[in-house]
């Protein structure tokens, strides 16, 4: 059976015949999307942080290694943990989203872009190059927390609204 789903002038959704209206969906849809969408995303960032600085020898020596300066390292945890503590919480969350997102497309360059170039075993320059799509999908998903806001639960009371950026 093929099924058509179509928007309407109106910003209604015709599926099948049936009307249903887009800003019921996206009241129920986002109240509860853009909270866990903080959640996931600043996860990652503030699980990296810490873990930079229960490893700090080791991670001065990768990024060494990498072509990194390490005393880059401070400024790399500051913005992983205060950024995805930012973003978790919703407060400054488009600034920290957008700091977030450059740091994904930066770090990702850096460590796993930049170093697949020069990788004789196929698999691992591969697997390099998979991270480095991965850190462009986070940088995709801070972007809309800028373009959109943190919703509801922040504690940013005039930042809440999922609205575009003015």
């Amino acid at each position: 059976m093929v099924r058509i789903v179509a928007m309407t002038h109106d910003g209604s959704i015709a599926f099948m015949g049936l009307k249903h209206r887009m800003k019921t969906m996206n009241a129920q849809t986002l109240s509860y999307a853009a909270p866990l969408a903080r959640v996931l995303l600043a996860a990652m960032f503030i699980i990296s942080g810490l873990q930079k600085i229960t490893g700090y020898a080791g991670t001065q020596g990768y990024m060494e290694a990498m072509g990194v300066a390490p005393w880059l390292l401070p400024l790399a945890i500051l913005v992983e943990v205060g950024g995805g503590i930012a973003l978790l919480l919703g407060w400054q969350a488009r600034t920290a989203a957008f700091l977030l997102a450059g740091f994904s497309i930066v770090s990702g360059l850096l460590f796993h872009l930049v170093p697949s170039f020069g990788m004789e075993d196929a698999m691992a320059a591969q697997a390099q190059v998979i991270s480095f799509m991965k850190n462009v999908t986070i940088a995709g998903g801070m972007l809309m927390v800028v373009a959109f806001g943190p919703g509801k639960l922040s504690v940013t009371r005039r930042d809440a609204a999922l609205v575009p950026a003015e």
